[in-house]
């Protein structure tokens, strides 16, 4: 438990497969349990993972090139742009010289955090020019704008009508996700703000998880009934949900007192990243994430891999971890990630697979021990839900299902 109740520290977990809802349709495959698969399907699930996850980057690029390019990982950014905290004008001066012109500065109100953007001079790639404006700038923080994953099933809901909040008042939860759209099971208890073009907008994958957060009705919520504020960082921009981007939503809910946030998204390490998640911690903010999709062999992936950030993991109605389902560095819970119920528009519900519907599940227990953010509550409150859990596995808390199960009769079980 030590590195949850170290909310001013940034550690690890894992990926999930799915792009940005408003690009690319393709769900996740249907997989049996992992206690279900022969071991040599299990051995080569996870480079068929890894391939799609591959594939649908691809696709992503070729679809957005004026818009998307890839850094010296492989991973996708915003293109030509860079980002760096900690700069003054000295610096901007030096890097102006070199061809990297400043587009503008800005301050991330709830965060406290300055950061520059700086346009790439058209003869470099995003990898060199990184490299290169980190030297010339020794004393700040550089990286490119990576853009993170919807880590689901999802896809945009054109026309529909979107959630709203009936009244004023704070709120204990916040998402980060696509919009959420008019389910009744959320209905009256959404506020929703845009952090990208044409934001907010409804989206598949942020009602789901926004009625796996507070649904009453006919999908109940980990929190049912509680009021949610909701960040869409996606709109339809072909390049949301990027770093920026949800710097700029951690912000908002930060300087709106939410005490518990979930951010069912996927990506690189990320400076700027890394930086958001730490100071919304330092301001008592709980953050949970889902592990992922890439299945036991991938590589760690963020913002859930961060130290601090709860990482959720999946199980079926047997308490079997999802073969999909990736084996962080740290998994702290597991929760109902297989035909789990949820809203997926404004009038319709579906059973919906995968980590990413795990996390809200977690994230709403939480909630409801730790409704405002207060760093000496932290452990008490997850003390609670650690007491909470069903024992899954080894013993004791392990390397699969972390504490145990949350929430195990939810999601419709």
């Amino acid at each position: 438990m030590t590195a949850l109740l170290l909310p001013g520290t940034t550690g690890n977990a894992h990926a999930q497969l799915a792009l940005p809802s408003v690009r690319l349709p393709g769900d996740l495959p249907t997989l049996p349990p992992l206690a279900d698969l022969p071991a040599e399907r299990l051995a080569g699930l996870g480079g068929t993972l890894a391939q799609l996850r591959l594939d649908r980057i691809d696709s992503l690029l070729r679809g957005n090139r004026d818009r998307i390019e890839l850094d010296e990982r492989g991973e996708p950014a915003v293109r030509g742009i860079l980002i760096a905290s900690g700069v003054d004008d000295a610096m901007i001066g030096a890097a102006a010289k070199q061809g990297y012109a400043l587009i503008d500065r800005e301050r991330i109100d709830g965060l406290d955090l300055d950061i520059a953007r700086f346009r790439v001079p058209g003869d470099r790639s995003l990898a060199r020019a990184r490299k290169q404006l980190a030297k010339l700038l020794p004393g700040a923080e550089v990286d490119v704008d990576n853009i993170y994953f919807a880590s689901g099933p999802g896809g945009a809901l054109p026309g529909a009508a979107l959630a709203t909040a009936q009244g004023s008042g704070g709120a204990t939860l916040g998402l980060i996700d696509g919009g959420v759209a008019a389910h009744p099971s959320v209905a009256g208890r959404v506020e929703q703000r845009g952090f990208a073009k044409g934001a907010p907008a409804a989206s598949r994958h942020g009602t789901a998880v926004a009625s796996l957060l507070i649904g009453k009705g006919m999908v109940q919520g980990a929190a049912p009934g509680q009021r949610l504020l909701a960040a869409d960082v996606y709109g339809s921009d072909p390049a949301g949900g990027n770093a920026s981007a949800i710097a700029r939503a951690l912000g908002w809910l930060a300087q709106n007192g939410v005490a518990v946030t979930t951010i069912s998204l996927v990506g690189p390490d990320n400076k700027l990243l890394a930086a958001a998640v730490t100071r919304a911690q330092q301001r008592g903010m709980l953050i949970v994430a889902a592990v992922g999709n890439d299945g036991p062999a991938a590589p760690p992936a963020y913002p859930a891999a961060y130290r601090g950030v709860f990482a959720v993991t999946g199980v079926d109605a047997k308490g079997r971890a999802l073969p999909e389902a990736s084996r962080a560095l740290h998994v702290d819970f597991a929760a109902p990630g297989d035909a789990v119920l949820a809203a997926t528009g404004a009038g319709s519900s579906d059973r919906l697979r995968g980590t990413s519907f795990a996390a809200p599940l977690v994230a709403g227990r939480l909630a409801l021990r730790y409704p405002e953010p207060a760093i000496d509550r932290i452990g008490p409150a997850v003390a609670a839900l650690v007491m909470e859990a069903q024992d899954l596995g080894k013993k004791g808390r392990d390397k699969v299902y972390g504490h145990g199960l949350i929430c195990g009769t939810c999601g419709g079980r």
